[in-house]
């Protein structure tokens, strides 16, 4: 197909697949003469990952340049590729630590030792969760470091139905798209349910407005 059909399949403009293009995220297509290329269902595909990356994943166009580079690279293990995806969508917090979030590392270490997950140092997943405690202790919220192992034990179940949905597909290319919409979208999707859950729950524990 021309660019121009692949715009209209996908709703992105020409000028935006040729910047993706000179960006890297997506293969340039095949060309047929100097100023001609044609593009397949491929690129179709990816073309749409790109946006659901950036438009529901929130990532940026550096994010999602990593995020294909670990994507592309055969020799890349599923689960190093699963933490590619993942560390893209965590906060990063460039600022000088204050005390409290120095403190709250301490009680994520403990956390993190307690449910025995076996996770890599300086995992920044880890720093964005300190750094959350120490705005909650900052808040006078300091308690909800008490239902954490709550939080742990969701965080469990919802990562280890995420890896049986990723394990379904047997195809790299399946396999590895699965693993970025997973994680990526995936947040997006257990972001949404929670909210749905706490209208829910809040209803039933202080009372439905009729």
């Amino acid at each position: 197909m021309r660019i121009g059909e692949l715009s209209r399949r996908t709703g992105v403009s020409v000028p935006t697949i040729k910047y993706y293009v000179r960006e890297g995220l997506l293969p340039a297509g095949q060309l047929t003469s100097p100023n001609q290329a044609t593009y397949d269902e491929g690129h179709e595909r990816r073309l749409r990952l790109i946006r659901a990356l950036l438009d529901v994943g929130g990532l940026s166009v550096a994010g999602i340049r990593e995020v294909i580079a670990a994507v592309e690279d055969p020799d890349r293990s599923v689960h190093k590729l699963l933490g590619a995806a993942a560390d893209r969508v965590v906060p990063r917090y460039t600022d000088e630590p204050g005390e409290g979030v120095v403190d709250a590392r301490k009680s994520v270490a403990e956390l993190i030792a307690r449910r025995g997950w076996r996770v890599h140092a300086g995992n920044p997943a880890a720093d964005a969760l300190a750094t959350a405690l120490a705005a909650l202790d900052t808040l006078g919220h300091a308690d909800f470091g008490e239902v954490l192992d709550a939080y742990a034990e969701a965080a469990e179940r919802v990562a280890r139905a995420d890896l049986e949905y990723v394990a379904r597909n047997v195809e790299r290319e399946d396999l590895v798209e699965s693993v970025v919409v997973g994680t990526v979208l995936g947040d997006a999707v257990f972001g949404a349910m929670r909210r749905l859950a706490h209208v829910d729950a809040s209803g039933r524990v202080f009372g439905f407005e009729e």
